[in-house]
C-alpha cells in the first residue's frame, strides 16, 4: 500500500539540489576521511597526530608515550579515557610491564621494530582481553567505551586492551517491584553487570547475548538476550530487525527503544514489558521471550507482553498457589475499581439515583446539599488534586515526599469537605480509587490513570450507558492489538486452555508442564510428567 506519492520536480530544481548535495558532500569528505573511513598508519607520529586532532578539546582523553623496555628504541603510546578505565590495571599490567618488566629476548632473537608487535601481543601484555584492529572507527569507540588502545611504532595495527573501570552503583533492592518473598537484587546502570545477573540464573550456553550499538552520537551498547532452542527464531529475527531500523542521534534509556519498536505506537496500552528485576527477566526468557538490556539504564525490556502480566508479580511464583490465586483476583478487582469507580459514582449520583438504597441516597444527598458544584466537577477536581499530590510525592526527596503526600492528602480532603467544596462520599471514592491503582507496579497503573478521565466524561454525559460503552471500546481495542504478532489478551482471547493455568490464577508448578503456547512454539514442554508430590507409602 502506498501512503504518499512523491511528486516529480522540474529538472532545473533537481540539478540545483544535486549541486548543493555535492557541495555539502565535498565539505564533509575531509572530516569523514579523518575519522571513520580511515585506517591506521604504520607511523606512530601520524597516528597520534590524527587522534589528537579528533580528540581536540577532550581533556579527559589521555595520550601517554613511552619507550619499549628493550635494546632498540621502539616507541609505544597508550590512549584511554580518564575516569572510564581501571588505572591500576593500566599502570600495573600494561605500562609497567612494557616499560620495565618485559622479559628480554633470547640469544639470536632480539626484539626489532618488525617483530615488536607480535612479541608484545603474545608475551608483553597481562590483560585478560586483547584485540587487534586497524580501523580508526573501532579504535575511537574502544577509547570512548573504557578500553585502552596501544600503538606500536612501525605497525598499522593497534592492540585494544580491555580495561573498563568506570564507577558503578551497588546492586540494591528493586524500587518499583517490591516483593515479600524472592530475590531482592535489581539491575544497575552497567550492561555487563546486568547480563551477568541473568547469566548467573540461567547457566547454559543456550542463553545467547548478542550485542548491538544504537545511537549515531551516543553509541549506546545494548544486549539482546534469548535462549536458543526455546525461543521462536522468527521472534528473534523480528526483534533484531526492528532494532536495526533505529536511526537516532542518542539512546539514553530503554524507553527510547520501547517507543521505536512497539507494535501500537498510538495505543495507551504498553505492548512491551519493562522491569528492573533480573529474576523476572530470567523467567520471561525461560518462557521463550526476548529481552533487551540497554547500557546506562537499570530497566530491561521483554517482549512479547500480555495484558494479564499487569496483575502478576514475581513473588506469585514463590508463594503458595492458593494464596497467589486469591491475590491475583484481588489485583484484577482493584484494576476494575481504579478504572471505573469514579465514573460509576458520577453516573449513579447524576442519572441513576434509583439504584442506591434509600438510606445511602439520603446520606449522599445530605452531604451534597451545601456543595455548589455538580458531582462530575467535584470528582474531577479531587482526581486532579490527588494526581498532583501523587506526582509531587514522587519528585520530592524521599524523606520529604512521603510525609508531604500524606499530609497534603489529609489536609486537602478534610479542608475541602469542611469548606463545602466536595462531599465526603466523593473523598472516599477518590481515595479508594487511588489505593486500588497501587496494587500493581507503578508503570502498570499509568494506563488506567489516563483512561479514568475519558470514562468520567462519558459517565457525566450519558450515565451508565456512556460508562459501559467506554469499557466496551477499551476491551475491543485491547482485543485488536498485538505484541510482536501475539494477541495482547492471550490466553483469554483467544482462549488457550493450557495457558489459563497461569493467568487469572496460578496452578501449582507440577501442573504447569507447558510454556505459553503462542510464544514457545518450538519447545513447549517445561517439565517432565509425574512431578506431582506424593506422601510416602507406608512400609508393609
Amino acid at each position: 500500500m502506498v501512503f504518499f506519492k512523491r511528486t516529480r520536480r522540474p529538472a532545473r530544481t533537481r540539478t540545483k539540489n544535486q549541486q548543493e548535495q555535492n557541495s555539502t558532500a565535498q565539505q564533509k569528505a575531509p572530516e569523514q576521511q579523518n575519522s571513520i573511513n580511515r585506517l591506521l598508519s604504520s607511523s606512530i607520529e601520524v597516528n597520534l597526530k590524527t587522534l589528537r586532532n579528533i580528540f581536540k578539546n577532550c581533556s579527559d582523553v589521555v595520550t601517554r608515550e613511552f619507550i619499549f623496555a628493550q635494546k632498540e628504541q621502539i616507541k609505544l603510546a597508550l590512549i584511554y579515557t580518564d575516569g572510564m578505565v581501571d588505572k591500576n590495571l593500566v599502570g600495573e599490567q600494561i605500562m609497567k610491564t612494557l616499560a620495565l618488566e618485559v622479559p628480554m629476548a633470547t640469544e639470536g632473537s632480539e626484539i626489532t621494530r618488525a617483530n615488536a608487535f607480535n612479541f608484545i601481543k603474545t608475551r608483553g601484555l597481562c590483560t585478560q582481553q586483547v584485540k587487534e584492529s586497524s580501523s580508526l572507527d573501532e579504535i575511537l569507540n574502544a577509547v570512548l567505551y573504557g578500553d585502552t588502545v596501544l600503538l606500536v611504532d612501525g605497525h598499522a595495527t593497534a592492540l585494544i586492551n580491555s580495561s573498563k573501570g568506570w564507577p558503578t552503583r551497588a546492586i540494591e533492592d528493586s524500587k518499583t517491584e517490591i516483593v515479600v518473598r524472592g530475590p531482592r537484587e535489581s539491575f544497575v546502570e552497567t550492561l555487563r553487570v546486568n547480563t551477568a545477573m541473568i547469566r548467573r540464573r540461567i547457566i547454559t550456553p543456550d542463553l545467547k547475548v548478542e550485542s548491538m550499538v544504537l545511537g549515531e552520537v551516543t553509541g549506546t551498547h545494548i544486549a539482546v538476550l534469548y535462549i536458543k532452542g526455546i525461543v521462536n527464531e522468527k521472534l528473534v529475527q523480528e526483534v533484531k530487525k526492528r532494532l536495526s531500523r533505529i536511526k537516532i542521534d542518542g539512546i539514553l534509556e530503554s524507553g527510547y527503544i520501547e517507543e521505536l519498536i512497539r507494535d501500537e505506537p498510538f495505543s495507551v496500552f504498553p505492548t512491551i514489558n519493562h522491569t528492573d528485576r533480573p529474576d523476572r527477566v530470567a523467567a520471561n526468557l525461560l518462557e521463550g521471550r526476548v529481552a533487551v538490556i540497554v547500557d546506562g539504564t537499570p530497566v530491561a525490556l521483554t517482549m512479547p507482553f500480555f495484558f494479564i502480566e499487569s496483575i502478576q508479580s514475581p513473588d506469585d511464583y514463590y508463594e503458595n498457589y492458593f494464596f497467589t490465586a486469591a491475590v491475583r483476583l484481588l489485583r484484577l478487582a482493584s484494576l476494575v475499581i481504579a478504572l471505573t469507580l469514579p465514573s460509576l459514582y458520577v453516573a449513579i449520583v447524576s442519572f441513576h439515583q434509583e439504584m442506591l438504597p434509600t438510606p445511602l441516597l439520603l446520606s449522599i444527598a445530605a452531604q451534597r446539599e451545601a456543595v455548589p458544584f455538580p458531582v462530575f466537577a467535584e470528582a474531577l477536581f479531587m482526581e486532579i488534586a490527588f494526581e498532583i499530590i501523587r506526582e509531587s510525592g514522587i519528585r520530592l526527596p524521599r524523606p520529604v515526599g512521603q510525609a508531604v503526600s500524606i499530609v497534603a492528602a489529609l489536609i486537602i480532603g478534610q479542608a475541602a469537605v469542611e469548606a463545602g467544596l466536595v462531599a465526603g462520599a466523593t473523598i472516599i471514592v477518590v481515595a479508594l480509587t487511588a489505593m486500588a491503582s497501587f496494587t500493581t507496579y507503578y508503570s502498570g497503573s499509568i494506563t488506567f490513570r489516563l483512561l479514568r478521565f475519558p470514562l468520567m466524561f462519558l459517565a457525566a454525559s450519558l450515565g451508565l450507558f456512556g460508562l459501559i460503552s467506554g469499557v466496551i471500546l477499551i476491551v475491543v481495542h485491547m482485543a485488536s492489538i498485538r505484541s510482536f504478532g501475539v494477541p495482547y489478551l492471550d490466553p483469554v482471547a483467544p482462549v488457550v486452555t493450557e495457558d489459563l493455568k497461569d493467568s487469572l490464577v496460578r496452578a501449582p508448578w507440577w501442573a504447569m508442564r507447558k510454556r505459553p503456547h503462542l510464544i514457545a512454539q518450538n519447545n513447549t514442554m517445561r517439565e517432565a510428567a509425574g512431578m506431582e508430590p506424593e506422601p510416602p507409602r507406608p512400609q508393609s
